[in-house]
């Protein structure tokens, strides 16, 4: 049997114990609205309105076509999900549209890069937003604090970590409710929204381009849910609504927030404030209100850092299980709650380390592209899978074969090519800093493919 085959088997083959299917739709749906509604919502205006040259039409624009790509590649990614309906997300489905070395590749960069840099990058937010409250000194203490204090809720089980994960999605949208109501009710209302679509000199098509970057960053996260579908108690139901359903209410209420923006400040104004939600707050409710967003962002942050953790862990707990990872054999344990809690540990230290760097933006590019090669490979795989496997049962179909899935794969190749190309030189180095990394991965997999095909309970 070629090693490829044998390690491709072997979480089916071996005796490890599994994963507690006890996650339903509220945990899947608010694990989806968790991961994306973090910092991106509170932010990225600021580099928006920049991007526009203060103009308000595109930025707006940009929000409703960064939906509808979204959309569009959740639908896509809903059907393979479903179809393979295993724990660790991408590993599985690309492993078996393409090549188990594409699959490793994906949960290697997921592992070392991904889980871990948008971790670090959150933890840096708690701290910085938190900061501004007890002394910037406290910020990395606080950083540091807070992705301890996930490890630990995320090691209790499954349970806990999906019950924390409800309650903080109810915790961060609140002060968004607020953010909205008060922001229509309390505000002017006398700003543009939709013209001029980019200010004077900006030009249109560079407008476009990093407008929608910036919001396909606002909306990562959403398919973080894939991750745990060996957990779900019914993933044909439920992963496909939680995908689809967790973006939709991302949408709504990433377009509600950004009117109730404009509503209270211009545009052009809003280019010059990297945390719009505290100055909307602060026109609102006076000095008061900017500490109580503050806080929000806060809960909100740690929720979605939660959401990445308990994703993460799972892809780390995948590759320990067949035996690809240096420590494989602890990082498979499962605890005495059934969840691996040391591939959790593993993920919470490498955060620990990349937060040291204290730089949001730089971790969560750094997250947001490696990613986004792998996704796209995952919408072509949607296409691989139907040529490949005609018969095999999907009870989910993408809606609009083959133009979904093309629209998605055309979406994903633009966010690779723009940070690659397009989007500067610190960009681009960041871009191939990211491919190094991952295709660092490959000797790691021949040696565990090397040593599986040694092993003498090699089939």
């Amino acid at each position: 049997m070629p090693a490829d085959q044998h390690i491709s088997a072997a979480s089916d083959s071996r005796t490890a114990p599994q994963l507690k299917q006890s996650l339903g739709l509220a945990t899947a749906t608010s694990l989806v609205v968790g991961c994306v509604i973090g910092a991106g919502v509170f932010f990225k205006p600021y580099a928006i309105y920049q991007a526009t040259g203060g103009g308000p039409g595109m930025g707006m624009l940009a929000w409703v076509l960064g939906g509808l790509v979204t959309i569009f590649g959740a639908l896509t990614f809903a059907e393979v999900a479903v179809m393979i309906p295993r724990t660790g997300g991408m590993v599985a489905y690309l492993s078996e549209a393409f090549d188990r070395r594409v699959g490793f590749l994906a949960g290697w960069m997921q592992v070392v890069i991904f889980y871990p840099a948008y971790l670090a990058g959150y933890g840096v937010k708690v701290g910085e937003e938190l900061g501004m409250l007890v002394g910037q000194r406290l910020a990395l203490p606080i950083a540091l604090a807070t992705i301890a204090a996930i490890v630990a809720v995320n090691a209790r089980g499954s349970r806990t970590a999906g019950a924390m994960q409800v309650v903080s999605t109810v915790c961060k949208l609140a002060p968004l409710a607020v953010l909205i109501v008060c922001g229509f009710a309390l505000g002017g209302g006398g700003n543009p929204v939709v013209t001029p679509l980019v200010g004077p000199g900006t030009s249109v098509g560079a407008a476009l381009g990093s407008t929608l970057l910036a919001v396909l960053f606002a909306f990562e996260g959403w398919t973080n849910v894939g991750a745990i579908a060996g957990e779900l108690r019914d993933p044909a139901r439920d992963l496909p609504r939680a995908i689809v359903g967790g973006v939709s209410i991302i949408m709504a209420v990433y377009l509600l927030i950004n009117l109730a923006y404009l509503w209270v400040i211009p545009a052009s104004e809003l280019a010059t404030l990297p945390s719009p939600a505290t100055a909307v707050a602060e026109r609102l409710f006076g000095p008061a209100g900017e500490a109580l967003i503050g806080t929000g962002i806060a809960v909100s942050v740690i929720g979605a850092a939660n959401g990445f953790l308990m994703s993460g862990s799972r892809v780390a707990y995948l590759l320990a299980s067949e035996r690809m990872l240096p420590g494989s054999a602890w990082l498979a344990r499962l605890n005495d709650r059934q969840v691996p809690a040391n591939a959790i540990l593993l993920v919470g230290t490498l955060a620990c380390l990349y937060s040291l760097l204290g730089r949001f933006d730089l971790l969560t590019d750094l997250g947001t592209f490696s990613c986004w090669v792998f996704y796209t490979l995952t919408f072509a795989a949607v296409v691989r899978l139907r040529r490949m496997r005609p018969d095999a049962p999907r009870p989910y179909r993408v809606p609009g074969y083959p133009m979904v899935p093309a629209l998605a794969i055309a979406s994903g190749g633009f966010v690779v090519v723009s940070q690659m190309l397009l989007s500067g030189t610190a960009a681009t180095l960041m871009s191939l800093a990211s491919v190094g990394i991952t295709l660092a991965g490959l000797p790691m997999y021949f040696l565990a493919t090397h040593a599986a095909a040694a092993s003498p309970f090699r089939r």
